[in-house]
Formats: structure tokens, sequence, C-alpha cells
């Protein structure tokens, strides 16, 4: 027998046939709507989203919780920047670990990386496993670079329009210098290169470069306030006495002549001259580029302490090392640099 609720819907529904006849489909359209939401949704979720994260990499596991914790910028703390200026848009595992380590140590601070092949719309290039593991990271922003508009209302400016420039042999990296004296002009903040190992926070070097040795200062590492004297004099030094015929001219060289005209000196040496600081090769350049090769050798836990207790951050030197073979694991001093300050990118090493 019929239930008697439902004798008494069936009368209400003969005695209102219209509004019955409506209910009934806007109820039958809801659940069609639904089953065809919930269908296209899982089937999106089987083929990957463009921006979604690779299967592979779990942001639980790679990232600590007061990083996914931490709220907001804070407006005290410089942005930290790298930049890519080929059309590389394949990073490495060094690019990881360097943005990693750096947004680790930076907890509060936006660090932005800029790709010059990174066009403005392209959601594909995030399949890549290191835009997934970097995005696992709430402090890491990745964005196109865009060269006129970073030059503009500079005296980079005219020099980036010639195009007999982009022919010069060392082009990539005179414009990765220019970028940096530029980024830290307009801006301030922390510049770092895409081969270096973060190890501790580099907020309070402030106004700052560092030496690698022999009376060279470089600019894989930099930090300034923005529109400091010495950047904007390092912009005018960069286009009045250009020469991107020779290797490093507008990069290590141009920064150790401003350096010494800025203090009057003819020798550099560690010390802190008209508020700009030359720090000492400890401190971002502990291992000297003729001795890179130690960065695979083994070493111990005690000579790894003793090695980096007054460092900042380590330069990998990848224009010399990149094609030797890291074996992972290892004892080398460069595997456990991955092992203990960018993990996550170290997991995926191991895994590959």
């Amino acid at each position: 027998r019929m239930p008697s609720c439902l004798l008494k819907l069936t009368r209400v529904v003969l005695s209102h046939k219209p509004w019955a006849l409506l209910i009934l489909i806007f109820v039958f359209v809801s659940f069609a709507y639904h089953k065809l939401y919930w269908g296209i949704w899982e089937d999106l979720k089987g083929r990957g989203l463009p921006y979604s994260l690779s299967a592979e990499i779990s942001c639980a596991h790679s990232v600590p919780s007061s990083l996914n914790i931490a709220a907001g910028h804070s407006p005290s703390t410089a942005n930290v920047f790298f930049v890519e200026t080929s059309e590389q848009t394949t990073p490495s595992y060094l690019f990881s670990c360097s943005v990693e380590s750096a947004a680790r140590t930076h907890p509060a601070s936006r660090v932005v990386v800029l790709m010059k092949g990174l066009a403005k719309g392209n959601t594909s290039l995030r399949k890549h496993w290191a835009f997934s593991l970097l995005s696992c990271f709430p402090n890491v922003e990745i964005g196109p670079l865009d060269m006129t508009e970073l030059f503009s209302g500079t005296p980079l400016a005219p020099w980036y329009l010639q195009p007999k420039r982009h022919q010069e042999p060392h082009f990539l990296h005179v414009l990765s210098d220019a970028c940096r004296i530029v980024l830290m002009w307009k801006f301030g903040g922390i510049y770092l290169d895409t081969d270096f190992i973060v190890l501790k926070n580099l907020q309070n070097l402030t106004n700052a470069l560092g030496i690698q040795g022999d009376d060279v200062l470089n600019g894989a590492f930099l930090s300034f306030k923005p529109r400091h004297e010495f950047m904007e004099l390092c912009m005018q030094d960069f286009v009045q006495n250009y020469n991107g015929w020779l290797w490093g001219h507008q990069g290590p060289e141009l920064l150790t002549r401003v350096f010494k005209k800025w203090c009057s000196l003819r020798t550099i040496k560690s010390m802190r001259c008209k508020g700009v600081s030359a720090l000492a090769p400890e401190v971002v350049y502990p291992i000297p580029w003729q001795d890179w090769k130690k960065l695979f050798e083994a070493i111990s836990a005690l000579e790894l302490h003793n090695l980096l207790k007054n460092t900042y951050a380590v330069h990998v030197w990848n224009k010399l090392s990149h094609e030797t073979k890291l074996e992972i694991p290892s004892q080398a001093l460069l595997a456990q640099l991955y092992s203990q300050f960018c993990p996550a990118t170290y997991a995926k090493m191991k895994q590959d």
C-alpha cells in the first residue's frame, strides 16, 4: 500500500498541475546540472588543470608550516629578485634550489622570479615540475621579464634599443648585468644569481655586495635601497664605459671600477665606505671560482660547519660546474647543501 504521505503529495500535485510541473522541471534541471558539473570537474581533475600541481609534488611535504602560516609580506622587508634573461623556460635543479632556499630563508619577503621566456598568458609552462614545486611556496612569484619596461626611464633604455648590441658574443650575460643594477636602482631589495644556495636571511646585509677574491667585486649578490647613488653611478658607468666584447667588463669589472672611485681606493678590501659595504669572500663566495671542484668533493659535517659558519649564501659557479655530475645522495659539499637548504628540490633529484 502507498504510504499516506505519498498519497497526500499526489493529491497536491493533481490539484496544482501547472505549479507542480514547474517544480518538477526545476528539480530535474538542478539534478542534471549537478551531475554535469561534477562530471566535468572529475574529468578535469583526471586530466590535470593548467595551473594544477604536478602529481609528484606534494606541498604538504615540501613546505614547512611556518611558511604556509605566514600571512602577507611585511612592507619593511625587501624583495628578493632572480632573473632569467635567456628564453629558457625549463628550470634546472640548481635554479629550483636557489629559489627554494631563498623562499625558506625569507618567509616574510616576496621572492620574485622574472623570466624573459615566460610570455604573458602562457600557462603551459607551469606544467614543468619546477614551477609546480615553487608554486608550493606562498612567497614565490614567477612572472615575465619585460626588458623595455624595466629599462625605461634609465640610461640603459637607449642602449638596449640598439639592435647591434644583440649580436655581441656575451650579450645574454651583459643583459643580466644590466637587469640587476636597474632592478636595484628602481626597486631596491636583494638580487641573486640562479646559482646561489641561500643559507641565512640576507635582509641585514643592506647596501652591500661581495668580494669574490683577487681584488674583484662580483654582482651575483647585490643588496641595495632603491634609488641608491651607488647603483645610479653603476648605470652611468655601464653606458659611458661600455664594451660588450670583453667578458665581465659590464659585470664584476664595472662594480669594481665604481667601488674604487666611490671609496678612492686602489685595491679592494673588506670594508664599509660611504654607506656601501664590500663583504668578505666568506660571506657569499666561500668557495673561490678557482676551487669550484670542491663543491663535488666529500666533506664531513664538522668541515661543513666550519666552512659555513660565517656564510650567508654559497655561489656554485654554474658557468664552470654545470657539466659536472653530482652523485645523489653523497657526502659531496653540494649534495649536502641541497639536502639541507632546498629539501623539496633535493627530494625531486633523488626521485629522478
